[in-house]
């Protein structure tokens, strides 16, 4: 069994990883070095390989705290409650995931641009089968005619697609609306209007 980490190790730890996120979120996985991981740490190689015997462990780690961030909010769609609420406070959550995580996003959308090669085994299991059971409740809503019919997954893809280009596309959103605009609160706006008019049975 392990031994537990020294208070320093758990800060060099965490250091470590959080300066990972900045240049895996910018740099891609391929792109990444850990001389750039080491440097935005603020620490040696050698004691970077201290903690983390090589780049793919780090980016490992980053994946996995980010799977959990990253489902946490469709986990919380309750079957019990009324559903356009349900669902217009899920499409809050992942808006405001987007707003307040930005590089989690972006190293996410760049596994998955690569193939997911990291990740393909928690997509495929994991992640699967959450939208497949949050999939059926939408259909049990739709069949009991408290939301409009449609196809229940590409309902959760459209919620992730117009949620989190808000993080992937920080750069193009804020140079296309200008200056003087809070590109979160206009989209959330404009995500209630739209869902709230779709989902109208």
């Amino acid at each position: 069994m392990p031994r537990p980490k020294t208070r320093i190790q758990q800060k060099n730890s965490e250091t470590i990883l959080e300066a990972a996120l900045d240049v895996f979120s910018s740099q891609g996985f391929r792109g990444a070095t850990l001389d750039q991981i080491a440097e935005v740490a603020g620490l040696s190689k050698p004691n970077l390989l201290y903690y983390f015997p090589s780049k793919e462990a780090i980016h490992q780690a980053l994946l996995a705290q980010l799977l959990d961030t990253w489902l946490d909010p469709l986990r919380a769609m309750n079957p019990q409650g009324e559903p356009v609420a349900e669902i217009m406070a899920y499409v809050r959550r992942k808006l405001d995931l987007s707003r307040d995580y930005p590089r989690e996003s972006r190293l996410f959308a760049n596994e998955i641009l690569q193939g997911a090669p990291r990740m393909q085994a928690a997509i495929e299991g994991e992640l699967k089968d959450l939208v497949d059971d949050k999939a059926a409740i939408l259909q049990t809503w739709m069949d009991e005619g408290k939301i409009a019919r449609m196809q229940p997954v590409h309902l959760i893809f459209s919620i992730w697609a117009l949620t989190q280009h808000y993080a992937d596309f920080d750069m193009q959103v804020r140079a296309v609306l200008g200056a003087g605009h809070d590109p979160f609160a206009e989209a959330g706006d404009f995500l209630n209007t739209l869902y709230t008019r779709l989902l109208r049975p």
